[in-house]
């Protein structure tokens, strides 16, 4: 047996029975084929940052290897292998002007990350990443190779774009590309002690209010380290920081975003113009692997009484480290689009996430604080996001509504029949 591969998660153990370091459809074909003969559960790692729980026993496909990246320039599209990482599909399309609808981070794996919908750095103007998608090639529980677009499995190819893992291993996409090569964007830290991050955090959901749908941003809480690598006005501070992309002019941007330089000083400053290559400076998003809990909870919407409570609940008097972070969704994440897709919620005005370094932490501990966050929230809460809960793999509720999760039982009753990628809807969203 080969080593169990090992990924940017490291909270949670991966002990399966079989690892297969697959180097083409082909081996992901033979590999699933051999575990429905042997009655063998199915996972896939690709980089690991979804890591879903501990991972034991079964067959473990590692995709890793399936690294290519194909541009093509005219029609703005990229073949993308199951391996690849957002910053291989950005460095490649960069030199014709193209950009990925990529998250914020570039070592995310792109087609696990897409599977579960894919919420990016421009999603408020472009949509999800799941809408893009032309065509996915995935191995199915019966051990079957198939190519799935829009016009030949029309019901497949709706649930892969935003079902997650759980509809069999997808092997490669063809995916579109926005015509993006510069935008206007960064980060203005200010100091959340006290009733400040309160302050910033309304005055937050009051920006949100008025900008474009081409200015996608969130606002984050936490208390950054004391350490010497870190900026000197940061360490050891609470610090809430808004993040904005936008690919208006740089003029424009400065205009849209003076409401929150006016929230008072900041601690520092990263807004500016800059090629679609270092969008990810824009969350600056760890590089390093890291052992962590976290949960994403949509919401219709949040007043400020409700955020300043989640702060009061997740902030520096938390019993544990937790970043607290709210995306602002609307504009093209509430189209619907042709095709439509199984990304759920679409008519959420913001995403809640909460994220708990594993540090001497108990995920017990953790969870208590998210249910009172979740308490706080009340119906406000629609639903959970399927690509922001990390190590909750147990708690697959809300993922998807009624009418989509019914949707996709069947589509796993056909394709599934044996249970290889998991069990009923909810989903496992594997060890990506």
């Amino acid at each position: 047996m080969t080593a169990a591969p090992t990924g940017y998660q490291t909270g949670f153990a991966i002990r399966p029975d079989l690892v297969v370091e697959a180097a083409d459809a082909e081996d992901v074909r033979t590999a699933v084929a051999r575990a429905a003969r042997d009655g063998l559960r199915v996972r896939v790692h690709a980089t690991g940052h979804g890591l879903a729980g501990p991972v034991d026993g079964g067959v473990l496909i590692s995709t890793r290897a399936m690294d290519s990246v194909l541009v093509d320039p005219v029609r703005h599209t990229a073949r993308i292998g199951a391996g690849v990482t957002w910053g291989q599909v950005i460095e490649a399309a960069a030199p014709h002007g193209l950009a990925p609808l990529n998250g914020s981070s570039p070592g995310v794996g792109a087609v696990s990350y897409t599977l579960g919908g894919g919420l990016g750095v421009l999603a408020r103007e472009f949509g999800y990443a799941a809408d893009l998608v032309r065509s996915f090639d995935v191995v199915t529980g019966d051990g079957v190779l198939r190519h799935v677009t829009a016009a030949d499995e029309p019901e497949l190819f709706w649930g892969l774009r935003g079902g997650g893992h759980r509809l069999g291993v997808v092997t490669g996409m063809e995916t579109g590309l926005v015509p993006v090569a510069r935008l206007y964007g960064g980060s203005i830290a200010f100091d959340g002690d006290g009733e400040a991050g309160a302050e910033v955090l309304g005055r937050y959901l009051e920006w949100t209010r008025t900008v474009p749908a081409s200015l996608t941003s969130s606002v984050g809480a936490l208390v950054y380290p004391d350490l010497p690598q870190l900026p000197e006005p940061l360490r050891g501070r609470y610090v809430v920081s808004v993040r904005v992309a936008f690919t208006g002019s740089a003029t424009e941007g400065e205009r849209h975003v003076a409401p929150l330089r006016a929230i008072g000083p900041a601690l520092a400053d990263s807004l500016r113009e800059m090629p679609y290559s270092e969008s990810h400076t824009i969350h600056s998003d760890p590089p390093f692997p890291h052992a962590y809990y976290g949960d994403g909870l949509m919401l219709s919407g949040i007043d400020p009484e409700r955020a300043a409570r989640v702060l009061e609940l997740a902030g520096r008097k938390a019993p544990m480290m937790t970043v607290v972070q709210l995306n602002h969704l609307g504009g093209a994440l509430a189209a619907a689009p042709e095709p439509d897709s199984a990304v759920p919620y679409r008519d959420a005005g913001f995403l809640l996430r909460l994220l708990s370094p594993l540090d001497g932490t108990d995920v017990a501990s953790v969870r208590a604080l998210y249910g009172e966050v979740a308490d706080v929230l009340g119906a406000t809460a629609v639903g959970r996001s399927l690509n922001f809960s990390f190590g909750g793999g147990d708690r697959t509720d809300a993922f998807h509504d009624p009418e989509t999760r019914r949707r996709l039982a069947g589509l796993v009753s056909r394709y599934d029949p044996a249970s290889l990628f998991g069990g009923s809807y909810g989903i496992s969203r594997d060890a990506r």
